[in-house]
Order: C-alpha cells, then sequence, then structure tokens
C-alpha cells in the first residue's frame, strides 16, 4: 500500500436508543439456514448452510435419524457443498480465506475422517461447475488459460475438454450417458451456448445456440433414467423461459407459461410436471406445470421472495420464503395443498422490519422499478440511502434484509433501484448496460433520485449512495459523474480503476468484461477509461467510504489503492477499511462491524450522529 489511508471509525454504538441497537444487532445475530439440498438416491441425506455458529458454515442432516451435524469450520466460513447421489459423502469446495481459487474436497456423510481433495489429478483453480455420478463425475475448473473440464471415471480422470473462453459443466443424465456443458466459444460468455457430449467416449451428441445477444443454460436433465429430454432456460422472445429438449432426436418444445416477467423451473421427480419460480417486480412465487396437460397451477406462496425451491421424492416442496417485513422461514408444502415449517434454526427468531412499496419512474431507458421503505418517524424530506445492487444481472427484491432494516433503523428511507442491466425485465432491459456500462445505469438512479426529492421523500441535501461488488462500482461512478446529488458515497469491494481491476481479476471475470464492453481493454481503452470511477476523482467532492478484502478475486485491491491514492492527492475526505477475506465476508461478527461502520460513516458525514 503505497499511501496509509486513513482507517474508517467502528462504533462502540451505532443508535442512541438501546432498544435499537440491541434490534438491528439481532436481525444479524440471528440464525438462518438455507433450503436444505439431498442426496438423488438417498434423500434422507441432505445438507443446508446455516450461520448458527457465527460463520456461514455446511450442515449435514441425516432425516431418518433427525440429527444435525456441522461438516465444515473454516475461518473465513463455507458456502458451496454438495452430496454423492448416494448419499455417502458430502463434497464442498476448499478455498483460501476467500479467494474462491481451490478445489473440491469430500468427506464422509457421517463424518468422522478429515476431508480429502476429491479428485487428486484435477488442478486447482476456480470453480465451473461439478456432477456428481455413481460411475463418472465431471468437474470444471477456470484459470488464467481459460477453462477446463475434466471427467473421472474406473479411477480415471482425462480432461474432456479445453478453451480460452468461458466454459463449465452444466447437467449429468440421471443414467450417466449424457453431459451437457456450458460454452462460449462464439465468444460472449453472457450468452452461453450448449453442448451436450456422451460420457463413453466424449464425442459430440447434440449442439443448440440461440444465436447473437440470446443465451441458454442447461437446468437439469429428466429424474427418469434413460430419458434424454434436458430442461433449458432461453431467453428467444425477450424475457427467460423454458423449453425441453430432448438431445437424443435433437427435438425440442417451447413450453408457453402465460406470466408476466421471467421464469426458471426444474423437474418433479415422476418427471411428468416442472416447478415454476416466477419472478415479477421484485416478488417471486411458485407454480406446477404439468407438461402432458400444460396445466399451471399456483402453490399459492404469499407476496415476498422465494430463496430456493426443490421437489421431494413424494412430491412435497420445500422452500424458503422472506418479504421485507417478516425473516425468512423454510417450509414445506404438501402434495395436498397444507403447508409448515421444515426447519426452525437454534435460538431466537430475528426481529421483524418494514415493507417495501413500490415506485415506477420513467427513465431514459423505459420505465425504472424501485423497491421504497420508509422509517417511522415525523419527518418529511428524510435522509435517504440509495442501496445499489451488484452483479450487475441481479435484482433487488421484496425479501427480508437486516442490511435494509439497519438504515431505517437509523431514520433514512431506503431506495433500491433495478436500473438497467438487472434480471426479471427481460432481456433488453439487461443487455441495455452493453458498450456502455456503469454510466447506463446511472441515468436510471438519476432518474429515481429526481423522482425521490420531487416527491417529498428525500432531502436533497442528505441523500447517500451505497452499494458493493457492482454496487460498489456505480457508488464511485456516481460520486465523480454526479457529484451533486450525493452528500455522501459507501462503496464496498468495488471496481474502482477499470484497467487495473481487469489486470487481476480472475478469468471469469475477465470474459464477462469482454462480452460487456465489447473487448478488451486493449481493444477498447476509451470505453474503458470513460467508465471508470478513477476518471472522475477530480470531481469527488462527498465524503467517501470504502470497504475492500485483501483476498478478493472479483474487485482486487490493487485498483482500490489506486483510486484511494488519487483521493487521498485531492484531500477529499474519505475512510479505508481493510479486512482479511475476499469478495464480502461470510462471518457474521465482521458483517456486523462492516455495517456498524457503513452507518455510522453516512450518519455523520449528514450530521446525524
Amino acid at each position: 500500500m503505497s499511501t496509509q489511508h486513513p482507517a474508517a471509525k467502528v462504533p462502540d454504538q451505532l443508535l442512541a436508543e438501546p432498544a435499537a441497537e440491541a434490534r438491528w444487532r439481532a436481525r444479524f445475530a440471528a440464525a438462518r439456514v438455507s433450503v436444505p439440498d439431498w442426496a438423488l438416491d438417498a434423500p434422507q441425506a441432505s445438507i443446508y448452510v446455516s450461520n448458527a455458529s457465527g460463520v456461514w458454515e455446511v450442515y449435514a442432516w441425516d432425516r431418518a435419524a433427525d440429527t444435525h451435524r456441522q461438516v465444515t469450520d473454516r475461518p473465513n466460513g463455507t458456502m458451496h457443498a454438495t452430496t454423492s447421489p448416494d448419499g455417502q459423502w458430502i463434497w464442498w469446495f476448499d478455498d483460501t480465506d476467500g479467494d474462491e481459487f481451490g478445489s473440491w474436497v469430500r468427506e464422509p456423510f457421517a463424518g468422522g475422517t478429515t476431508a480429502a481433495k476429491a479428485v487428486a489429478d484435477v488442478p486447482d483453480g476456480y470453480p465451473a461447475g461439478l456432477e456428481i455420478g455413481h460411475s463418472v463425475l465431471a468437474v470444471g475448473v477456470s484459470g488464467d488459460e481459460g477453462s477446463a473440464l475434466y471427467a473421472h471415471r474406473d479411477g480415471r480422470t482425462q480432461r474432456f475438454y479445453a478453451s480460452e473462453h468461458d466454459a463449465d459443466v452444466a447437467a449429468l443424465s440421471r443414467d450417466e450417458r449424457l453431459l451437457a456443458i456450458s460454452h462460449s466459444e462464439h465468444g460472449d460468455s453472457r450468452h452461453p451456448a450448449l453442448r451436450v457430449i456422451s460420457t463413453n467416449d466424449f464425442s459430440g451428441v447434440a449442439e443448440k445456440w440461440d444465436g447473437k445477444g440470446k443465451g441458454l443454460a442447461a437446468l437439469a436433465f429428466s429424474p427418469r433414467h434413460g430419458d434424454a429430454r434436458l430442461l433449458v432456460q432461453h431467453e428467444r422472445r425477450g424475457k427467460e423461459e423454458l423449453l425441453v429438449w430432448d438431445v437424443e432426436s435433437d427435438t425440442e418444445t417451447e413450453l408457453d407459461i402465460d406470466l408476466p416477467g421471467e421464469i426458471a423451473g426444474d423437474w418433479y421427480p415422476d418427471a411428468e410436471a416442472l416447478l415454476i419460480v416466477h419472478f415479477h417486480q421484485g416478488r417471486s412465487s411458485l407454480y406446477r406445470y404439468d407438461l402432458a396437460t400444460a396445466e399451471l397451477a399456483s402453490l399459492d406462496t404469499p407476496p415476498g421472495r422465494i430463496g430456493g425451491a426443490g421437489v421431494r421424492p413424494d412430491g412435497s416442496v420445500e422452500y424458503a420464503w422472506s418479504n421485507a417485513a417478516q425473516p425468512p422461514v423454510v417450509r414445506v408444502r404438501q402434495p395436498e395443498g397444507t403447508d409448515r415449517v421444515l426447519l426452525e434454526p437454534p435460538g431466537e427468531r430475528p426481529p421483524g422490519s418494514l415493507p417495501v412499496g413500490d415506485a415506477f419512474v420513467e427513465g431514459p431507458g423505459g420505465r425504472v422499478h424501485a423497491l421504497v421503505s420508509r422509517p417511522q418517524v415525523d419527518e418529511e424530506r428524510l435522509p435517504t440511502v440509495f442501496l445499489l445492487h451488484g452483479g450487475p444481472h441481479a435484482a433487488d427484491e421484496d425479501r427480508f434484509s437486516a442490511y435494509r432494516a439497519v438504515w431505517l433503523d437509523a431514520g433514512f428511507a431506503v431506495v433500491e433501484v433495478n436500473y438497467r442491466g438487472s434480471t426479471g425485465y427481460g432481456s433488453q432491459w439487461r443487455d441495455a448496460i452493453e458498450g456502455r456500462p456503469g454510466l447506463t445505469e446511472l441515468e436510471d438512479v438519476a432518474a429515481v433520485h429526481d423522482w425521490a426529492v420531487s416527491s417529498g421523500l428525500a432531502d436533497p441535501a442528505r441523500c447517500v449512495v451505497s452499494g458493493a461488488s457492482w454496487g460498489g462500482y456505480l457508488t464511485l461512478l456516481a460520486l465523480g459523474t454526479q457529484p451533486q446529488r450525493w452528500a455522501a458515497g459507501v462503496a464496498g469491494v468495488p471496481v474502482a480503476d477499470y484497467v487495473a481491476a481487469y489486470e487481476d481479476e480472475m478469468e471469469q471475470l475477465r470474459a464477462f468484461d469482454r462480452a460487456l464492453f465489447g473487448g478488451s481493454p486493449q481493444e477498447l481503452a476509451s470505453l474503458y477509461e470513460e467508465c471508470s470511477p478513477i476518471t472522475y476523482v477530480e470531481a469527488v467532492r462527498a465524503p467517501v467510504l470504502v470497504l475492500a478484502g485483501d483476498n478478493d478475486p472479483r474487485c482486487p485491491i490493487r485498483q482500490i489503492e489506486n483510486y484511494l491514492d488519487r483521493l487521498a492527492a485531492r484531500q477529499v475526505p474519505y475512510e479505508f477499511y481493510r479486512y482479511d477475506a475476499g469478495h464480502g465476508s461470510l462471518v457474521i461478527a465482521e458483517t456486523v462491524k462492516q455495517v456498524a461502520i457503513e452507518v455510522h460513516f453516512a450518519m455523520r458525514a449528514l450530521g446525524m450522529s
């Protein structure tokens, strides 16, 4: 680090009222669990992730005995795990301090043995898909040279695919004869193509590519033995929809499911129906779609967010649900329609929060959807934080967020903007940022900011812009290109110097950037400069807080230091918090510390503390 940057201040207490202070901390500290996954042929062997230990780790759940066991115990946590189909093994991805670079290891489901590298002769790298069968497994690895896919069977490992372009293992058929891979040999990793190969000799069976700007995603093969149907997500009509592809006959059936917004799905165990996850205007819902009759039946989940769902062998549907006011819960819906809580994490439930409303604002590229929350205060013209989501291909939803809730507790109105680039609003909206990323999204943020001020919600002198990852990038870019709008900025793990970020980031991110910009910085130097926050650092006038992880492969630390050095030379008020992890933290105490730093910084910048 070339400059000694001013350290961020950590408050002993964020909120003056003891009850409010205890409430916001309790939301983060409360134990939570994910929707469980289970072994294909041993569904009593389930796994999930939970923060019950204070760190997000993998847990094993033996449903027959109703026993739970913490599987992983690492300083920076573990999120990626799966089971072997026979339920005998748990596989989890072992990286170093959150850097996302490492290998798959495995240990017995019952425990008692230290985890060991699962396939010894597959090199370490960034994960690029994993499919485990009884007799064959396929694993993908990404590195600086591109992507490599390996198969292991009969004690031997073979690299069956390698490319300078992004690729990954996508789906394995139930009888393990067919393997689907996703690739971007056409040069656009944001809109991949599919190839199905034989696991016998790795020869090609079928190909599918919908052309420029139209991606395909292999979701899952049919759960029936001998059934070569693959469920595929496509975007031929300008939004994410589904088709069923019989890869051996190379025939397909597009599913005409009449729902607004976009859909994803998975198979019911009998392969006669699909579980549909529907997303529309920040909320999701579940349906059952009968393939023979095309009948669509709602599973009657309340408005909010579905945070994962799956169908058990008996036809019951397990899913996570929350909305902005109500904390998440994992539930199970039986085929006859009864619904109950499935998994209760230990300890007390987290305190609830306030609901969100909707704002639809006309922007330069069309109608922008934003979620709006108001604190319980008798005040007009509120201090307002604009929370910009990461991705960019993601969306803010009507879901429970302890992070949103603490800003409300601190007296801020909260505005979450689903700018162009967000998912769930059609392909054109998502892809509108191509060729001009960052600046395009901020046009939408500006339109929503104008609405928030003109409607009387936001005090124009007390508006904060905040976000992490892509949201952190947009925050720094906004501070430099829209300095008159913002009284403070909070940027977590941001892209700050795009050219330096490209040089240091993982190859999967470089491929994404090339697809987004239309080329590399060497090919499009002026465009990368135009879209980089460091270009506008001379215009920044509001106080800035930056948080970054030492081991982040997505938004590496060097390019952030470049930006901070420029801020320091201008003597702009700023603070820096640097921590020993990757692209965020899975440690609850660390998360609480960072949240306190962020909100305290904004309150001080606005004279609220």
